[in-house]
């Protein structure tokens, strides 16, 4: 049978806090589609974006964007109050996000929720934080870092942390205890929010095509912590980063920047990694797209 959908990336979507997330409006659209017709709901990726504010360049490739947690959401579990989200600049242009003002006001909104949540009590958290220890730890651990290196990329870090060796490792997670739990705060949100949008999806007949793309970015958790999976030298640097011809959208071409894979370790592992990958995306969405 053939069936259709729509494309609409999240950030599209209409919200009163700059930049679409899952809110009621996402319910809305899925009560659309469902009246449409329509079976499927394709979105962009849903990593957090980093410099540029593109999707497809994230700081990681299993990690979810905190500025799609519904402030509303924030509000009915007691984490903040509206007025307090009131309080924050946000944009006022309905028709673009302002990312600079997203990226000022959304992440001192979550720390509020954060520090009101006592959410080292809550067991769901706990189980959260051991199911995805897989990249979750690498995750919060590197952004937490991040922060305190004023936001530069992981190879311009101290030499020891740069190259994660041990020493390094347990100093860092022991001055960053608590920055660490407040990025797991923000994707244990993200993930209930999402889990819940998805299943109000599929229960009123749509399915979600998420999008993954194929490469991820050097300035990304997954290179810091994983540099045996990328065409790097003994510094850490890429040996060669990807791209694409001159074409009808540039006559010069363009560099994307992103390392290449190293495939022969790919291949010695068994493609562990990319297992793992394709099975965080297929507990996301219904279908998935290798962009």
């Amino acid at each position: 049978m053939r069936k259709s959908g729509i494309l609409l990336p999240v950030s599209s979507l209409p919200s009163r806090y700059g930049i679409g997330c899952f809110s009621q409006e996402a319910y809305k659209f899925i009560d659309r589609l469902k009246e449409a017709g329509q079976a499927y709901w394709q979105i962009l990726p849903l990593g957090p974006t980093s410099y540029g504010d593109s999707p497809y360049q994230s700081f990681s490739t299993f990690a979810g964007n905190p500025y799609f947690i519904d402030p509303e959401d924030l509000v009915a579990r007691g984490y903040v109050t509206a007025e307090q989200c009131n309080t924050y600049d946000f944009g006022t242009d309905i028709h673009s996000v302002d990312y600079g003002k997203i990226y000022k006001s959304r992440f001192r909104l979550l720390k509020e929720a954060f520090d009101n949540s006592h959410i080292e009590e809550d067991a769901r958290f706990q189980e959260f934080v051991q199911k995805n220890a897989y990249w979750l730890e690498d995750y919060a651990l590197y952004m937490a870092i991040k922060d305190g290196f004023r936001g530069i990329c992981w190879a311009a870090w101290e030499e020891d942390i740069k190259l994660r060796t041990p020493a390094a490792m347990d100093k860092y997670r022991r001055k960053y205890a608590k920055e660490i739990m407040f990025y797991q705060f923000q994707q244990y949100l993200f993930q209930v929010q999402w889990e819940k949008l998805k299943t109000y999806a599929n229960d009123n007949g749509i399915k979600i095509i998420g999008d993954i793309p194929i490469y991820v970015a050097f300035d990304s958790s997954d290179a810091w912590a994983n540099p045996e999976l990328f065409q790097f030298d003994e510094n850490c640097e890429p040996v060669a980063v990807a791209g694409c011809p001159p074409d009808a959208f540039s006559v010069t071409g363009q560099l994307w920047g992103n390392p290449l894979y190293n495939w022969e370790h790919h291949k010695e592992t068994g493609y562990a990694w990319w297992m793992q990958r394709l099975a965080a995306c297929f507990e996301r969405y219904d279908v998935v797209r290798i962009d």
